[in-house]
């Protein structure tokens, strides 16, 4: 059995799926048996290390590198010539190649969708997305042997979009983290000062609208009005990396709405951070913009806040609410994260999506006792342990390969 991984870039560039990509091809085959392909962006040469005992092959890109163009790529999926190939994220050069590549070989074809077949994602950028499904992303999926998603609800969104191939439903996986190390130590400590005593309230991820932040940072303020107490107990950290220049649209609106904010500088390159703070603004800020945050400064953000917020208009399966609960962090979510295991299980409070719900879901939180609040992180880590370890979801992932092969009794992922 030989698979052929095929994404855009095999990088911290591609967000989320940098790290569901490579840990779903490490725990899922054997080295030999699959390969990465992916397109070089600025942070390949620091990334790719990451993915030993694998060495995703790169291809450079031509013209615009968010397509993902690179003469290289199909050349080289062609003289592999894998056994199935397993395009991850729609709309791009990739999943072209890997649909002309399935029709000039007649061997198999996998598709995630990774969300991006939600109701929301197709409205944003829609009318590109309808001229790229007319020429070959309807075609693709249509012949594609088996579609994965990583919820229910996903599998329904597709079945709505008339799609009639089967379907595995398998989540992300998540790793449960080490102990602490001297380094993220230092990391946490210098958040701390920034905090002052307060507890921390974290959202980590993409500055992105879908993210619905203009509305959490409304409702944080919302909340701060109706309890002004709350300032001297809680600050609202945000963790992330500017898509489109959104960050700027954050900080403007956290200054119209009066609420001071201090940023936070890491000095160091991803994984030799230092607990470098630079102060902007007013040391009685009620937010902190933290920046992008990897590794070690990723890990240390998890480790210092008291509680994960992800506010989200739409999602696939996020995996920064798997790790907020890999760390025993109570998360308040909303029901578009497509995890509702996480509100049965109590490990995480539902809010809505306009500012007055998710102020409501704040206030609910900040009224916990503290050992409610670690009592929710408690289960959060528990579900994920026992439903969402990254070698559970490579069993399940490596059995609807060798079922697409070899055909039989179809595993208890696949909806037909």
């Amino acid at each position: 059995m030989k698979i052929a991984y095929l994404l855009n870039s095999v990088s911290r560039k591609a967000g989320g799926l940098f790290e569901i990509c490579k840990r779903l091809a490490q725990t899922t085959c054997r080295e030999k048996e699959i390969v990465v392909l992916g397109v070089e962006d600025e942070f390949t040469k620091t990334d790719i290390v990451e993915w030993a005992p694998l060495r995703p092959t790169v291809s450079s890109p031509v013209f615009a590198r968010s397509f993902g163009y690179a003469p290289g790529y199909a050349q080289y999926l062609a003289e592999i010539c894998p056994d199935i190939a397993h395009v991850h994220g729609l709309w791009t050069y990739p999943s072209f190649v890997g649909y002309r590549w399935h029709r000039r070989t007649n061997r198999h074809l996998i598709y995630t969708a990774h969300g991006m077949l939600s109701p929301w994602a197709l409205r944003n950028s829609a009318w590109k997305k309808r001229l790229v499904r007319a020429l070959w992303e309807d075609a693709a999926h249509r012949s594609a042997a088996c579609f994965h998603v990583n919820s229910e609800a996903e599998h329904l969104t597709l079945r709505r979009h008339g799609l009639r191939i089967p379907i595995c439903i398998i989540p992300n996986g998540i790793d449960l983290p080490a102990s602490q190390s001297s380094e993220v130590g230092s990391l946490e400590s210098g958040l701390a000062s920034v905090a002052r005593g307060r507890k921390l309230l974290l959202y980590l991820g993409r500055l992105h609208p879908k993210k619905n932040l203009v509305n959490l940072i409304r409702a944080w303020k919302e909340a701060l009005n109706s309890h002004p107490s709350t300032l001297n107990s809680w600050m609202l950290g945000i963790a992330g990396w500017d898509q489109g220049g959104h960050e700027k649209k954050l900080k403007r609106l956290a200054r119209e709405l009066g609420m001071s904010f201090v940023e936070v500088g890491i000095a160091g390159a991803r994984k030799h951070q230092t607990s470098n703070i630079e102060h902007r603004t007013s040391n009685d800020a009620s937010v902190i913009f933290l920046g992008p945050r990897f590794g070690a400064g990723r890990d240390a953000c998890y480790r210092a806040c008291d509680a994960f917020v992800l506010p989200s208009l739409s999602e696939g399966l996020p995996m920064t609410v798997l790790e907020a609960w890999a760390y025993a962090k109570p998360v308040l979510m909303t029901p578009e994260c497509n995890l509702p295991e996480g509100f049965v299980a109590g490990a995480a409070l539902q809010i809505g999506t306009t500012s007055k719900e998710i102020a409501a879901g704040l206030k609910q939180l900040i009224e916990m006792s503290d050992d409610d609040r670690k009592a929710m992180g408690a289960r959060g880590r528990a579900l994920v342990a026992e439903t969402f370890s990254w070698r559970r979801i490579g069993e399940q992932m490596r059995s609807v390969y060798e079922w697409v092969l070899s055909g039989g009794t179809p595993p208890e992922t696949i909806r037909l």
